[in-house]
């Protein structure tokens, strides 16, 4: 004779106890595993924990493998795939969102990012920011949201004023008789004069594949391509220094210093002096200007 010791019963045969087992709410198996659990409950946690099975225990549904089950989650729960879990509904999952330490998130918008710069970057944009800074210089008018963004429109020589970067440079080093942000250590000719050289490609340039630039060997498929690189800041003097002490941070634009200043990387940002030197820069630059034109 067959005996079920959990339930202290005997069958005429094994088939009979087979039977049983199927039946009876006092006997769980799965069939996979060959596991007999007292309770459904304890069944259904073995589903949830056990790597053998893809399983949801909010649909009570297997799948094929995690793959599937992970799809299934996004497409019908409220689930964190960075943290592999799932909430009862999406205000949970906002919130898990806004308190985690493993997320970069956006409470306003909603938005979880890959990164805390990117989270900044975002931050930063126009969608959170106004447009409040507006372009000093005549016949212009632009507005941007940042300083940085500002110098870099000067810079780029779309300015209808006529400003570019060398212009710039020049205004910036006028202006900044102490050398609060420049350093006349490594400047040409002197803290209060503007950069003469100018790097100018010719078609000796060709090298027989492309254009090649004789400073850093980078090549071009045009030499007018090859002239804006030349043109850039990419081979300049790093003559602007960040004010913080202890920073070592050089760049070669005024916009690129700014963005390191407003970026808060070495708490430059936070003393208010600092913010009111960029201010009272960019007024004197536009000035300056004025008084030249």
């Amino acid at each position: 004779m067959a005996y079920c010791e959990r339930c202290d019963r005997f069958f005429t045969s094994n088939r009979a106890l087979d039977q049983h087992e199927e039946d009876s709410p006092h006997h769980n198996i799965c069939d996979d595993c060959n596991v007999d659990f007292p309770t459904w409950l304890g069944l259904k946690e073995h589903y949830v924990q056990s790597r053998k099975h893809a399983y949801c225990q909010y649909c009570d549904e297997h799948f094929q493998d995690r793959y599937d089950l992970e799809d299934h989650y996004i497409e019908n729960h409220f689930y964190c795939r960075k943290c592999r879990r799932v909430f009862v509904n999406d205000r949970g999952l906002q919130e898990h969102y806004r308190q985690s330490d493993a997320h970069h998130y956006c409470t306003s918008c909603q938005r979880d990012f890959q990164s805390e710069s990117n989270l900044q970057s975002h931050l930063n944009s126009s969608i959170h920011r106004p447009r409040n800074v507006v372009c000093p210089f005549r016949g212009c008018g632009q507005a941007f949201i940042s300083l940085s963004a500002l110098a870099l429109h000067c810079e780029s020589g779309r300015c209808p004023s006529g400003v570019d970067r060398r212009t710039v440079d020049r205004l910036v080093r006028n202006i900044d008789r102490n050398n609060y942000i420049t350093d006349p250590s490594r400047m040409i000719a002197g803290g209060d004069q503007e950069r003469t050289v100018r790097n100018i490609a010719t078609e000796r340039s060709w090298n027989g594949y492309a254009y090649e630039c004789y400073l850093c060997n980078r090549m071009y498929s045009t030499l007018h391509g090859l002239n804006q690189h030349l043109s850039s800041s990419y081979h300049a003097d790093k003559v602007y220094k960040c004010p913080m002490k202890g920073c070592s941070h050089r760049s070669a634009t005024v916009s690129a210093l700014f963005q390191h200043v407003e970026s808060g990387s070495c708490g430059a940002r936070r003393f208010t002096a600092i913010e009111g030197v960029m201010d009272n820069l960019v007024n004197g630059m536009a000035r300056a200007r004025i008084t030249a034109s």
